[in-house]
């Protein structure tokens, strides 16, 4: 199993880009090939920026979605960590992925501490591509 953390600004780009890194790596979260890991503030985040009225996105489709990494996924609750972050509110993802072991996928890299389990989609899906 292999575990990540999906940040949100992976599913805005899998919404808004069907075909790029982002969206592939939430299908192989939807076949099942890697696990996420959340807690009730992620899923609580995913529901707030995905129905942003600017966005625009299905609501039936981002409630689908969010059940699915419900229904695949692990939840816990993760122990807080002690790291400076740039950006507070990113804190649940660090956390979650390093209490469960996992890679935290994401496009803002810089809003967290140095880690080689934080990780974009495009190296992610390299990285990915070596286990198969």
């Amino acid at each position: 199993m292999i575990a990540v953390v999906i940040d949100t600004n992976i599913l805005v780009s899998a919404f808004w880009k069907s075909d790029g890194n982002p969206a592939t790596v939430v299908s192989l979260m939807l076949q099942g090939k890697i696990t996420p890991c959340f807690d009730l503030r992620i899923i609580e985040e995913y529901r707030e920026v995905l129905a942003r009225p600017k966005l625009r996105f299905d609501k039936q489709r981002v409630n689908w979605l969010i059940g699915k990494i419900i229904s695949a996924g692990i939840q816990v609750v993760a122990t807080p960590s002690e790291f400076f972050m740039t950006d507070e509110t990113d804190r649940k993802f660090f956390d979650v992925a390093k209490y469960c072991n996992a890679y935290l996928i994401t496009g803002n890299g810089k809003h967290y501490p140095q880690d080689e389990k934080i990780i974009t989609p495009a190296s992610f899906l390299l990285m990915y591509s070596t286990f198969r």
